[in-house]
């Protein structure tokens, strides 16, 4: 059964859309069977993944609504080499269509639960806010990723996110953990970055991963030419350290191969 795992930080331009994407991509490229699911209106992991967002018969719109099941919605990101739950801008709706549903903070986690057998790894790219969309996301998941840049308002934004995951907890998911920190943008160099480095190890220990991820402009480059950087430039420093960051998190999981990921 798939872990679940959403990637989410309510600050915005921190790589968020860029580890989905990138993540995804590493772990399929180590054969686990990885599912990544936008819940962002803004499609940035669907076009990023090489699926346009302007031609979907079927969204995570649909999905939410109850209008398709969530297999119906999963395609294949063929060049990324991963599923994907695709989005536009047609979520928004769903947020305001489900505002007076019962039980409409666990619409995505029930749908997800009738596909998780298939899958190694889930990934839910979230919004930089926090809204249902969010609020459904970290309903589904097992656990939370953030990642983050090591400037000192990053640090205020990660207060406020561990105490919207604490909220999330004491509300609709208390199983919900920290999957792990992970320092985005990364430049050594940096004497403010190594301090926050510090302090972020200091204060969460193991959960801050061993991987960084640098400033790359493959990893700017390749959402434009919709695939991964690991597709766009494999030797790439920024497809590099997305593969060290799956190594680690398999490590963490102890989880098995699997058979290449098929669209359901």
């Amino acid at each position: 059964m798939a872990r679940v795992i959403a990637v989410t930080n309510q600050k915005g331009g921190v790589g968020k859309t860029t580890t989905c994407v990138n993540l995804a991509a590493s772990l399929a490229a180590t054969k686990r069977r990885v599912l990544l699911v936008d819940m962002d209106p803004q499609g940035n992991a669907t076009m990023g993944s090489g699926v346009d967002k302007n031609s979907l018969e079927l969204s995570g719109y649909d999905m939410l609504t109850k209008r398709a099941s969530a297999a119906e919605t999963i395609i294949l990101a063929e060049a990324s080499g991963f599923d994907i739950l695709p989005a536009n801008g047609d979520l928004t709706a769903a947020e305001v269509e489900l505002m007076n549903e019962i039980g409409r903070e666990h619409r995505l986690r029930l749908a997800l639960n009738t596909v998780r057998d298939n899958y190694d790894y889930i990934l839910i790219d979230c919004p930089p806010s926090l809204n249902l969309l969010t609020v459904n996301a970290l309903s589904a998941a097992d656990a939370v990723l953030i990642p983050m840049q090591c400037e000192y308002y990053a640090l205020e934004g990660l207060a406020a996110l561990m105490n919207t995951v604490e909220q999330i907890q004491e509300t609709v998911n208390p199983n919900l953990q920290v999957e792990g920190i992970l320092r985005t943008m990364y430049d050594p160099r940096n004497s403010l970055t190594l301090d926050v480095s510090g302090q972020l190890s200091e204060y969460f220990g193991d959960k801050v991963y061993r991987a960084v991820i640098p400033r790359n402009v493959r990893l700017a480059e390749a959402p434009s030419y919709g695939v991964p950087a690991l597709v766009y430039d494999r030797a790439s420093k920024g497809a590099i350290a997305y593969l060290a960051l799956a190594g680690e998190m398999v490590r963490r999981h102890g989880s098995k191969k699997t058979s290449a990921p098929v669209a359901v």
